[in-house]
């Protein structure tokens, strides 16, 4: 019992500074991160495109193992989309790259 005040009492005298950038205003880093946030929207959207490709596929050559693994991926690709367009509004927030 007589523990708990000491560990708030030094807890209590941690500093906490404020955030500062990791980036120190680069640009090239803002750069990059948009072609990263652009890049996986893009190979998202492929993916999905591919995995129709192998729905039709399978379905038209009679292959129910292609059509099957072309309905995964295009579950997968949606589920890439909805990660992705969560993590772009948090690394523009953590960078400040919302321009």
């Amino acid at each position: 019992m007589h523990t708990l005040p000491s560990v708030l009492s030094v807890l209590a005298d941690v500093p906490n500074p404020a955030p500062a950038d990791p980036t120190g205003g680069s640009n090239g880093i803002s750069l990059l991160l948009s072609y990263v946030k652009w890049g996986a929207l893009i190979g998202c959207a492929i993916a999905a495109l591919a995995s129709g490709g192998l729905m039709a596929v399978g379905k038209l050559s009679n292959r129910p193992g292609t059509a099957e693994m072309g309905k995964s991926a295009f579950i997968w690709s949606l589920g890439g989309v909805i990660v992705t367009a969560m993590a772009i509004p948090l690394v523009n927030t953590v960078f400040g790259a919302a321009n």
